[in-house]
């Protein structure tokens, strides 16, 4: 297996995740992670967001098939990522330290994520030309 090959296979399984958990957070809402909570507004917020986490795991799988011509997608998703990585730890030093999944999840979004982003441009360098480019 080669380099852009062994990228493909760990995008393709890492997207899983966000998809995974979206379509959790959006079938069971906030419940699913805190049961007891009564606010609608915050429900419905949580199953929006988790709307959006699938759909960045969703465009990840878009990436992996030529994903060494897909640099733009993968650094915009990256920043997307990060940003809401960015906000959690935030919310981190304001609130107090979360579970542990969601500390896995600042992980994933603070280091994970940029380190793939990485590897992508480093495939996308060595690789030919995209056609007609």
């Amino acid at each position: 297996m080669n380099e852009r090959q062994a990228l493909q296979r760990v995008v393709a399984f890492g997207a899983a995740l966000p998809v995974a958990a979206g379509l959790y957070g959006v079938l069971f809402g906030i419940n699913g992670l805190s049961p007891g909570v009564e606010s609608v507004s915050a429900d419905s917020h949580f199953r929006y967001l988790s709307g959006l986490l699938t759909g960045i795991g969703v465009l990840f799988w878009t990436c992996v098939p030529g994903i060494e011509h897909k640099t733009r997608l993968f650094r915009f998703l990256t920043l997307v990522v990060v940003l809401g990585g960015l906000a959690r730890l935030l919310g981190l030093y304001l609130t107090g330290i979360p579970s542990l999944t969601m500390l896995g999840a600042l992980v994933v979004e603070l280091a994970i994520t940029p380190l793939l982003c990485l590897w992508q441009a480093r495939v996308a360098a060595r690789a030919e030309p995209a056609p007609g480019a």
